[in-house]
């Protein structure tokens, strides 16, 4: 019986992705066939299939590509001393991928399947509900350090700063003109002052008074 070399045979699969990969971000799913996938791996369909069973799970596994590096960067986050940073460092980790040209297309055409593929959908929906419940986890981490406005509500808060994120992908994917590394940093200050707004507000200095009254 074959030996299979567990390296080799997670090579191949990655080329097999990478090479679907532009095909899926500039075409759509539909529109990509698994001979034009071949063809731009280099790889007969046999040869292709041998590694998956079908167009769909090459999709899927694209989407997922990045899952266990996800995984140990939030768990490093939410294990971390100090939630504030480790909460814009989740924020940056996960809006920067926007600035990769074929990643926002993807995003949308993910969003797209998985309103036909109830599995798909299940799976976006989990990763999605990670997201959320480590950027609680910080806010409320924060919130008990004085961090941030304890005013603030956690979950409702994780919400909004999700659909932010969200917004990097929509914008690079629809806006020719949005440039997703050049608004990156725009994002954080709004995270910053929409987080800290409360207290930043309470410890600010008033203004000199220059009315005639004041003289």
């Amino acid at each position: 019986m074959r030996t299979i070399d567990p390296a080799k045979h997670a090579a191949r699969r990655q080329h097999i992705v990478d090479a679907a990969c532009e095909l899926f971000a500039t075409q759509g799913f539909e529109r990509t066939t698994t001979a034009q996938i071949c063809k731009a791996a280099g790889m007969s369909s046999g040869n292709v299939f041998h590694y998956f069973p079908n167009k769909r799970a090459i999709f899927i596994a694209l989407l997922q590509g990045d899952k266990e590096e996800k995984s140990e960067r939030l768990a490093r986050a939410t294990a971390g001393a100090d939630p504030w940073t480790a909460l814009l460092d989740v924020v940056q980790f996960l809006a920067a991928p926007a600035a990769e040209p074929l990643t926002p297309p993807l995003v949308m055409e993910a969003m797209l399947q998985a309103h036909r593929d109830p599995e798909l959908a299940e799976l976006l929906g989990q990763d999605s509900t990670d997201e959320h419940t480590v950027i609680t986890e910080l806010l409320t981490k924060a919130a008990a350090a004085g961090q941030i406005d304890p005013g603030l509500d956690p979950g409702h808060t994780a919400s909004w700063i999700m659909a932010l994120i969200a917004s990097m992908y929509t914008s690079a994917a629809t806006e020719p003109s949005f440039d997703p590394a050049g608004q990156l940093p725009t994002l954080l200050l709004i995270v910053r002052r929409f987080l800290r707004g409360g207290p930043e507000e309470q410890h600010r200095k008033p203004a000199p008074d220059t009315s005639t009254a004041a003289r």
